[in-house]
């Protein structure tokens, strides 16, 4: 039980208070006639993390409650009709104090951030609609139809995974080799690198070992659909050219590793892009946001290490990750340089998104498409959950136009 005599803070302090949402702990003591707001570090206070919460003249056993319990029990603690605000109180601390009402209470930092988002219901974080490969689902990945369609269905962000030309272009394509998607099997038959592959030879055609001029040739759409010949490989330029003002970019550096082996510094080639373009500075922001995200956490360092601006970056997380990544250690780790995290969906659960929350961790799980819907009933669903009952800030998704905008 946390008693008010437990609360040993100092009471005169000069320096600022920090900003609640990036506390954290709050120990907040309330009286009928006095009041007064501390903040300590959590090395102080974590004896008390699972501590029970007193709140007026009852005692409500909190510490293994579900979240969404303490907040809800909280919230209602205490009518606020007559609260006095000293004029001295930043706004962010009021909305906490109004929250909290007469109480000594110990709160860690996942229930911070969600009571401050709840205690302004018309001003809620807004979900994110990531296009993964454009919209995928209806149109070839990577093509200039596929990126208007998600613009026509309403994504708030088109992904572009980046190749590099063997006359260092960037180009939007998922795969280091172009047989997948294009017809370069035809047009460039002997161009091909033989490699072993479980025992057996393997040609690859690999995008590194072609001009922009040579790939610019090749048919991007017929194997989605003869309707589609006449799509082609677009450039990471072309790509900004066409979503500029309708949505934001979230560029993956997609395989950096195999780039600097070859010679081409994949990170500064994408800065430079982005620097020519006017992008990733403040007043960007506003009509064309860009987000880097990346499966290597060396080419994330790197990047923020280039990046003098407010461009986030995004740690990939597939299953091999899992016990490197997403443990509190991993994350802490993480947030070094990075501001968010894309697992796969299959990892998470709500504890894990409270975790990176409290972090100030954004969390965008991939990937969400109707041929994979597991146990839900649709897709909308789906996605559903992950925003609205986990609690996840965006989703990547092959179908923008299932996406739920609302709960």
């Amino acid at each position: 039980m946390l008693r008010q005599s437990d609360a040993l803070v100092p009471q005169n302090r000069t320096e600022p208070d920090p900003d609640p949402t990036n506390c954290s702990l709050l120990l907040a003591c309330e009286s009928s006639r006095k009041r007064k707001a501390w903040w300590r570090e959590p090395q102080a206070l974590a004896q008390h993390i699972s501590q029970p919460v007193i709140t007026g003249d009852s005692s409500i056993s909190l510490g293994l409650a579900p979240q969404a319990l303490r907040l809800r029990l909280l919230s209602q603690a205490k009518s606020l009709n007559n609260l006095r605000v000293g004029t001295d109180m930043t706004i962010p601390r009021r909305h906490f104090l109004q929250l909290l009402g007469t109480s000594i209470t110990t709160i860690t930092t996942p229930a911070l951030i969600t009571a401050f988002n709840e205690s302004k219901p018309n001003k809620e974080k807004k979900k994110l609609l990531i296009a993964h490969r454009g919209a995928s689902s209806y149109a070839p990945e990577h093509t200039v139809e596929s990126y208007q369609l998600a613009l026509t269905q309403g994504a708030d962000f088109v992904e572009q995974d980046l190749q590099i030309t063997r006359d260092a272009q960037l180009i939007c394509m998922h795969d280091l080799t172009l047989e997948r998607t294009t017809n370069v099997k035809d047009v460039f038959p002997t161009r091909y690198r033989e490699e072993p592959v479980g025992g057996t030879a393997t040609r690859r055609w690999y995008a590194a070992d072609f001009t922009l001029q040579e790939i610019k040739q090749l048919d991007a759409g017929s194997w989605f659909n003869s309707r589609f010949k006449s799509a082609r490989v677009p450039t990471f330029q072309e790509a900004i050219d066409l979503v500029r003002g309708k949505a934001g970019l979230y560029p993956e550096t997609k395989a950096p590793e195999v780039y600097g082996r070859l010679g081409f510094d994949m990170e500064q080639l994408v800065v430079n892009l982005l620097k020519r373009n006017r992008l990733g500075t403040g007043s960007s922001e506003k009509h064309t946001p860009v987000i880097i995200q990346s499966f290597s956490a060396e080419s994330l360092r790197k990047l923020s290490g280039l990046i003098k601006t407010r461009i986030p970056l995004v740690l990939l997380i597939e299953a091999e990750g899992r016990t490197r990544w997403l443990t509190t250690e991993g994350l802490t780790e993480a947030k070094q340089f990075a501001s968010g995290i894309g697992p796969a969906k299959a990892l998470l659960d709500k504890n894990l998104v409270m975790q990176a929350h409290a972090l100030s961790l954004s969390v965008t799980p991939w990937t969400f498409r109707l041929t994979d819907i597991g146990r839900f009933k649709s897709l909308r669903e789906e996605m559903s959950y992950y925003l609205y009952e986990l609690g996840v800030d965006a989703v990547f998704t092959d179908n923008p136009d299932l996406f739920p905008r609302t709960k």
